[in-house]
């Protein structure tokens, strides 16, 4: 096969994995940089251009789209879609993931656990939508933030409603969620590739901070999950469209609640706690799945 992977940097550790994988299994992967793609939007004839050459015969696309380029790398991975180029998840899918209002809405739709989760515009229902979420403390975050940035723990009724006003007044768009005290500062990340949970571990927070993302200094250990923590995930990539995900979920007294998808996962920190080789199954995924033209959501919204 010959595959593509959409990314800025391709040393980075899970983009070197997914090219050593590629290549031990006789494919070429080349990386194309995601922003330097030039594409051409012509009715009958969608193309792209890259390094003054264009894109031909590509299998499979691999789209490693970093938070901040979000936009251009969907415009891009579309036209690839539009080109007949099997996408390892699709351009609407990875859409629905990043805006958190937006995944939490369809995960809601399909009866997945969540934390109360709240939305109202501007800052004069601060009170109110607190109280809903489940009263202080409460976390506030970011509709597009990332790897536990634009994540806020606020400890009282007044501080939270401080960084709801504050965020309102610089015209940023939160979510206020219930504080799921009992998960402990930790939470589980199941990998889901296809229908199948391939791997899970626990992320504990470094010390003093309620996230437990691993990059922001956290730890992460093998654990064994629940038969209703392995459908949750499953229904959550299900209900985004992804083909491979990493869900985020917290064990709270009346189960398993999901607080994240993250449609381009990382692989070290799990492939190193787990000894799972989880690069290989995404490429042994497309080898089974990658066939022209074959999309999930045709372009659904």
């Amino acid at each position: 096969m010959k595959i593509a992977m959409l990314c800025v940097n391709p040393n980075v550790y899970s983009h070197r994995r997914l090219i050593e994988a590629a290549e031990a299994r006789g494919h070429q992967l080349d990386h194309i940089h995601t922003l330097r793609v030039i594409i051409n939007v012509t009715s009958h004839k969608p193309f792209a251009y890259y390094d003054g050459a264009g894109l031909r015969g590509y299998d499979a696309v691999i789209p490693r789209i970093g938070a901040s380029v979000t936009f251009y790398g969907l415009a891009v991975l579309r036209q690839f879609e539009m080109m007949g180029i099997y996408p390892l998840n699709e351009s609407v899918a990875i859409g629905r993931s990043r805006d958190k209002l937006r995944c939490m809405q369809l995960l809601s739709r399909r009866g997945i656990g969540l934390p109360v989760t709240c939305f109202a515009h501007g800052p004069k229902k601060a009170a109110e939508v607190v109280q809903i979420a489940g009263g202080a403390p409460c976390v506030i975050k970011l509709l597009e933030g990332t790897q536990g940035i634009g994540v806020v723990l606020a400890e009282t009724p007044k501080s939270a409603q401080s960084v709801i006003e504050a965020f309102a007044g610089a015209k940023i768009n939160i979510l206020v969620q219930e504080f799921i005290k009992e998960s402990g500062g930790k939470d589980i990340r199941c990998f889901v590739i296809g229908d199948r949970v391939i791997a899970a571990i626990q992320r504990k927070g470094a010390k003093g901070d309620f996230r437990s993302n691993l990059h922001r200094g956290g730890s992460a250990s093998l654990i064994r999950i629940t038969p209703q923590e392995r459908t949750s995930a499953v229904g959550a990539a299900r209900a985004l469209g992804l083909n491979v995900c990493g869900v985020d979920m917290l064990r709270s007294h009346h189960g398993p609640v999901v607080i994240e998808v993250n449609s381009s996962p990382g692989l070290e920190g799990i492939e190193e706690a787990t000894g799972t080789d989880i690069a290989g199954q995404i490429i042994e995924f497309l080898e089974t799945n990658a066939k022209v033209g074959k999309t999930k959501t045709r372009g659904q919204g």
